[in-house]
């Protein structure tokens, strides 16, 4: 069991005022995030079919909640990890055009999580996606998106520190790096410790190109192969002052096209995927070209109101151990 116990800590609010931050962060931040990207609100699936290439496969090792549906002939069906593929699915058939896109709330069960202060078994997000061209296929458009939800990320925060007296810390802009660039300067083969050594420094921090392995042969860190393309993705990081550490918020990236799509499934010795429904449209041109990505609901609430574990601001499941250790330290889950 991970646990960091902050020295002193006090919650900000009480749990019925927590519930109604956290109605409040939620209605802020997706209308600013749907102005910032012109995005229009989607129904998300819970379980899509498995077998046919939908559903995200994280690093690829995560087992997936799975189970039949006995009115369908007992089709067998899986919670969904996260919307990556779905997504630019119903990009296509929506018929959105160009510079348009949706977001959604996604509502994940991911069993294999490690327990810990951020993470849960139950995973909350923003997941969105826009249609993009071929000219932006490129890494200045990514950073421009960046941008654009991190601009979102710190008004919002500005806000909530207005409404419940919360610290207002992030800084006016964000920074790029790239995992190469990050190896070189801190050479630490632990990767949470380049993380953690650049997001203390910046503060805010987009890690760029994640999935090619480095320079000692391993990537920065795991990414599937058929959803995001490896040169031109990142994760946006800040430091958190509670939990001294670097905290992430989003991942994301430009969709990988075909080119790029057998390219990545040779090096992960995946070409098998190209039989699957969602691979099979994508080689068939039957998919827009896309960005996108996903960002924590619950880690943007533990964020803005100081929280020092994902608990209280989402219901969850904990060990016992660890639900005693945090009452012990005056940490109230919900």
């Amino acid at each position: 069991m991970k646990l960091y116990i902050p020295p002193g800590y006090k919650p900000l609010l009480r749990a019925r005022d927590t519930e109604a931050a956290i109605q409040r962060i939620k209605s802020l931040f997706q209308k600013r995030l749907s102005e910032n990207l012109n995005l229009y609100r989607a129904s998300a699936p819970m379980v899509v079919r498995a077998g046919t290439g939908i559903n995200d496969d994280l690093n690829g090792v995560e087992r997936k909640v799975s189970f039949s549906v006995k009115d369908d002939n007992d089709a067998k069906v899986e919670i969904v990890n996260s919307l990556a593929k779905w997504k630019r699915m119903a990009l296509a058939r929506y018929g959105y055009s160009h510079g348009e896109g949706i977001w959604t709330d996604m509502n994940a069960i991911r069993p294999d999580e490690e327990l810990d202060n951020t993470h849960s078994v139950y995973v909350d997000q923003w997941d969105w996606e826009r249609v993009i061209n071929t000219q932006e296929r490129n890494p200045d458009f990514l950073k421009w998106a960046v941008k654009k939800i991190y601009d979102a990320i710190k008004r919002i925060e500005w806000r909530i520190s207005q409404d419940y007296g919360a610290r207002s810390f992030l800084p006016e802009e964000i920074s790029f790096i790239t995992t190469s660039e990050l190896e070189g300067r801190y050479p630490d083969p632990d990767r949470k410790a380049r993380e953690n050594a650049v997001a203390e420094h910046k503060k805010a921090v987009f890690i760029m190109q994640i999935g090619w392995p480095l320079k000692d042969g391993k990537p920065h860190d795991g990414r599937a192969p058929d959803y995001d393309d490896w040169n031109l993705n990142g994760d946006i990081f800040v430091w958190n002052p509670v939990l001294k550490s670097a905290f992430e918020l989003s991942s994301m990236g430009i969709r990988v096209d075909k080119e790029t799509l057998v390219k990545q499934l040779q090096a992960a010795n995946a070409m098998e995927r190209l039989e699957l429904e969602f691979h099979k449209m994508l080689m068939a041109d039957q998919l827009p070209l896309s960005i996108g990505g996903g960002i924590g609901q619950s880690r943007l609430s533990m964020l803005y109101l100081g929280a020092a574990h994902i608990g209280e601001v989402q219901v969850g499941i904990w060990p016992a151990e660890m639900v005693a250790e945090l009452e012990r330290n005056n940490i109230k889950l919900l």
